[in-house]
């Protein structure tokens, strides 16, 4: 390494967001860059630690330890601190296809599993990530990638998030003719729709990448529903392989009293009607607005912090968020030891500042919605809320019960349903006739992504299930390696 003693004589240090009493006033990136200067002093923490566990990519404990891409995180923190900017976009770009998307919203497990984290704080691994990155694009070092040559084959891709983006620039560098498929209006899927564009700028971080991939000969057709504006079974029929990678987008929804009454949303719906707002210029009238109301926020993922974050800028009347499970420990417990994902207290973004606007961390822990309540008019009034406890039932299993006596009311004239989600949306499934898992993902093994059906593959939410947009990443890059195969043999074979 550039500096053997770096992790010694420097600390962890990364770059100030802008204050959330400032930033909710607009929908901008509240992440900001660091100097030059600074980020090198930051590569120069990162150990010769003789067996790095921060791209090791595998899981642990069923949570990913390190990075599922494998991305080459001690050579381009050493190539930043000699100040080899170019060489260590290189390096990045040969495993990750969009590392200005993970750079911006992936939680990081490479920083849980850093060596250095064992007795101190981590190499600001993803803060390098995307100054690297945005660094090359304002550089021009970031240019379109055509094949040389091309196949004559065709593929079909379903779903333009993160996995089938990362496909379709995979099959089109084989020299493939690949199309896109989005029912949406603009390209990106999660990463359009799904993340708001204070973490995640749509037109100077999305589209930039979008753009790049057109050029280099990917098409995209949006607008169009397969299994609805066209047919599974056409496009299976007129293309030499098809691509599935529709995510995980079948919502967890509250079996609570009241769930039917106005005022309520699944989470994406508020989000996506966010953000098309915010693209298509509309005011807030043409949105689903939070304004002025009493936001109850169920569920205490990423998609939940997202909606609170949302929910103060569209300025909230109060915003509690709901969480079923107990609240985390400041430090690792001993049943979670380095190197897996530290499960441990964290004030995220959005709980951030609905704490400066509101005065406190929104969230209630080991509490759920007994009921919703209306106001005579059929839109929702109250919530009425209660505390549980984690017991074993007669099989061994840990489920909520509920606390007697905890039950209390709590104003709610807008709940967000932000509890997960239970698999794909199942008419290309049935359409196809794919078999499914007992999770209702389809049927594809590891490593192989090929469905029941021949020349039909799967990646990404759709096949694992509700995941981060690295693991996306890294199915829609590993399934084309599936893909090529079967063309190969396609090809060859009388």
């Amino acid at each position: 390494m550039g500096k053997p003693t770096g992790f010694i004589e420097i600390d962890r240090e990364l770059p100030k967001d802008r204050k959330p009493l400032e930033r909710v006033k607009d929908w901008n990136e509240f992440h900001q860059h660091m100097h030059e200067e600074k980020l090198q002093q930051q590569g120069a923490r990162c150990m010769d630690c003789g067996v790095p566990f921060c791209h090791t990519g595998t899981l642990l404990s069923g949570l990913a330890m390190g990075c599922p891409l494998g991305n080459l995180i001690p050579e381009w923190n050493d190539l930043i601190y000699r100040g080899l900017w170019e060489q260590a976009l290189e390096r990045l770009h040969k495993t990750n296809n969009f590392p200005e998307f993970t750079g911006r919203v992936c939680p990081a497990p490479c920083e849980g599993s850093c060596v250095l984290a064992i007795h101190e704080p981590a190499v600001t691994i993803k803060n390098i990530e995307v100054a690297i990155i945005d660094r090359g694009f304002n550089k021009g070092w970031v240019k379109p990638t055509p094949p040389q040559k091309r196949t004559e084959q065709k593929v079909a891709i379903v779903g333009s998030g993160p996995a089938g983006l990362a496909c379709a620039e995979q099959l089109n560098r084989s020299g493939h003719d690949v199309t896109v498929y989005e029912r949406a209006d603009r390209v990106g899927g999660l990463l359009m729709y799904g993340i708001p564009n204070m973490k995640l700028d749509k037109k100077e971080v999305v589209m930039r990448r979008v753009r790049l991939m057109e050029q280099s000969g990917v098409k995209f057709v949006t607008n169009t529903t397969v299994g609805i504006d066209i047919s599974a079974k056409k496009l299976y029929k007129e293309n030499d392989a098809l691509v599935l990678c529709c995510g995980a987008t079948k919502p967890r929804d509250l079996k609570s009293p009241g769930r039917e009454l106005k005022g309520v949303h699944f989470a994406m719906e508020f989000l996506t009607a966010n953000t098309k707002g915010l693209l298509d210029k509309k005011d807030e009238s043409g949105r689903i607005s939070a304004a002025g109301k009493d936001v109850i926020v169920v569920g205490g993922g990423d998609t939940g912090t997202d909606c609170v974050g949302t929910a103060v800028r569209h300025g909230c009347k109060s915003l509690v968020q709901i969480e079923i499970m107990p609240k985390p420990p400041a430090d690792r417990a001993s049943d979670n030891p380095w190197p897996e994902w530290p499960k441990i207290y964290i004030m995220d973004y959005g709980q951030e500042e609905a704490k400066e606007v509101f005065g406190e961390d929104p969230r209630v822990y080991l509490t759920t919605v007994k009921e919703l309540v209306g106001d005579g008019g059929g839109r929702v009034q109250v919530a009425k809320i209660v505390q549980v406890e984690w017991m074993k039932d007669d099989q061994g299993r840990f489920i909520p019960k509920e606390k007697p006596g905890s039950e209390k009311e709590i104003p709610a004239s807008f709940v967000l349903l932000a509890m997960g989600f239970l698999g794909p949306e199942e008419n290309i499934v049935r359409e196809l006739g794919l078999e499914q898992d007992t999770r209702s993902n389809v049927k594809a093994e590891y490593g192989k992504y090929s469905t029941s059906a021949e020349g039909i593959f799967v990646a990404g939410d759709m096949r694992r299930g509700q995941s981060l947009v690295v693991w996306a990443i890294h199915e829609g890059r590993e399934a084309v390696k599936a893909v090529n195969r079967y063309l190969v043999s396609k090809k060859t074979c009388p």
